[in-house]
């Protein structure tokens, strides 16, 4: 596997690769800052500050490799999908902030922590979002500058009807969408498991189970629609009805009053996860949906790559194989 040898190609994967080897380079600084300065304790406090650098920086990592998997595919959507990611991860940069922050004030209060923990680490946190806004700039540029040049590869591979790219275009959306809900849910659930949840409980329990249903289900729902089979995508959207309805339940969780303060640890990002979720899903359901009512129209041959390089060979052995008596009679 490579990239496309062009220079707004390489210009996008080289921004991504610095923004991640410097966030992660500032992310790993803070972390063993507070390991080093913390004593041990087993409070929520204490788990908070690991989760949030390990979860935002396995964030950077999973962008990186969605990075090269859209410009080894040339797929334009998910190049701007990972631009409005990365406005995301700033988001989750900023909200980080003023988690940590309230970590470390607790800790304090429990005598498990300097207080100048926080102001050594302060101005890194900051610098943090200012780096991944500085990227998301240069990354929606270069993102404007590959659209064009992608068009013209999804113009060579799809032809000029403009049905069938519409319905590509969808396509194209819909696998995009099913890589960042992944992360997301994922995102979400390991908050819930590290900070909320006590283990030994049914919904321990059962959040635990959800993560391999979840990959399982994603990864059926890019399978049935390459298939383009029905009845498979059918279950597949009731399935993302079940997950929004148990995210819209999370979410009244975390702000019932009874409940409330089993979330407090992590109420902001967890919040910021399951909207994000939410809306996520929805786009994902609608997106489902228009891929079925485009099934059986011409565009399984474009989506199915095994086979059409295949006919690339053939078409090439016959080619071959034409020029071979041609010669023979010139001769």
């Amino acid at each position: 596997m490579y990239l496309p040898n062009t220079t707004w190609t390489w210009s996008f994967a080289i921004v991504t690769l610095i923004q991640t080897i410097v966030t992660l380079g500032l992310e790993s600084y803070i972390f063993a800052n507070f390991q080093i300065q913390e004593l041990p304790n087993d409070s929520p406090a204490s788990k908070t500050i690991p989760t949030f650098l390990a979860l935002y920086g396995f964030g950077f990592l999973y962008e990186l490799v969605l990075v090269y998997d859209a410009l080894r595919m040339k797929n334009t959507i998910q190049v701007i999908g990972l631009c409005i990611c990365n406005i995301g991860l700033l988001i989750y940069g900023a909200v980080q902030v003023k988690q940590i922050r309230e970590a470390v004030t607790t800790l304090y209060y429990m005598n498990k922590i300097k207080l100048y923990v926080w102001d050594q680490s302060e101005p890194f946190l900051i610098i943090i979002p200012c780096i991944v806004g500085l990227g998301t700039l240069l990354m929606t540029f270069v993102a404007w500058k590959l659209y064009d040049e992608f068009a013209w590869t999804i113009y060579k591979h799809i032809s000029a009807d403009l049905q069938m790219k519409r319905r590509y275009l969808t396509y194209q959306i819909y696998i995009a969408l099913l890589k960042f809900d992944f992360f997301f849910f994922l995102g979400f659930t390991v908050q819930f498991l590290v900070l909320v949840s006590a283990g030994g409980t049914a919904e321990f329990a059962l959040t635990v189970t959800a993560i391999p249903v979840t990959i399982i289900i994603l990864l059926c729902g890019a399978w049935f629609v390459r298939r383009e089979t029905t009845a498979g995508m059918i279950a597949i959207i009731l399935l993302f009805f079940a997950a929004m309805a148990y995210f819209c339940f999370k979410l009244y969780r975390m702000y019932d009053p009874e409940t409330m303060p089993l979330y407090l640890p992590a109420l902001n990002p967890m919040t910021f996860f399951a909207v994000i979720t939410l809306v996520l899903i929805t786009v994902t359901i609608i997106n489902a949906c228009l891929c079925v009512h485009n099934f059986h129209r011409g565009l399984k041959p474009h989506i199915n790559k095994k086979r059409n390089k295949d006919e690339e060979k053939n078409t090439e052995l016959n080619s071959n194989l034409t020029q071979v008596p041609s010669r023979m009679m010139i001769d």
